[in-house]
């Protein structure tokens, strides 16, 4: 979904407070990016809500203005944090959408992105999993390019 994109960002935010540990208010999911080439800045908006069934651990989006008529599942397979340094990380499943197939991401905090090790790493544990689809995704995942538009 992101090989004709870069610094690629999403952003959570609760959009309720939470009263309890164990509440799971709806996120407001902002992804913003720009194109290979050119400088434009592209977003798109959701909401996201816990899949009651899942313990907080996978989700139904919604899109928000013309993309309300798309939704997706996804779901959060790992998390971690990079052997060097502070850098968190998540791994995310998501099923496919009108208009997108289903894919793996892999979040880090950090603006700087995951180590190839780190990646490396990530990839193998996702190889070994039982779910078809998945091991067939880790094969497939690649690095966002961050940073300066191709010419």
């Amino acid at each position: 979904m992101w090989r004709n994109a870069r610094n690629v960002r999403i952003t959570y935010k609760p959009l309720s407070p939470t009263t309890s540990a164990t509440d799971f208010p709806p996120l407001d999911d902002l992804v913003t990016y720009n194109p290979l080439k050119g400088e434009k800045d592209k977003s798109v908006r959701g909401v996201d809500k816990v899949d009651a069934s899942s313990g907080g651990w996978a989700y139904n989006w919604r899109g928000r203005g013309w993309l309300v008529i798309a939704s997706s599942r996804w779901e959060v397979l790992g998390y971690g944090k990079e052997d060097a340094g502070d850098n968190d990380w998540v791994v995310t499943f998501f099923a496919k959408t009108l208009f997108t197939p289903a894919g793996l991401d892999l979040y880090s905090r950090s603006g700087e992105g995951l180590g190839e090790a780190t990646v490396a790493g990530i990839r193998k544990s996702l190889e070994g999993v039982e779910d078809e689809v998945v091991r067939k995704l880790a094969e497939e995942i690649f690095v966002v390019k961050i940073g300066e538009a191709e010419k």
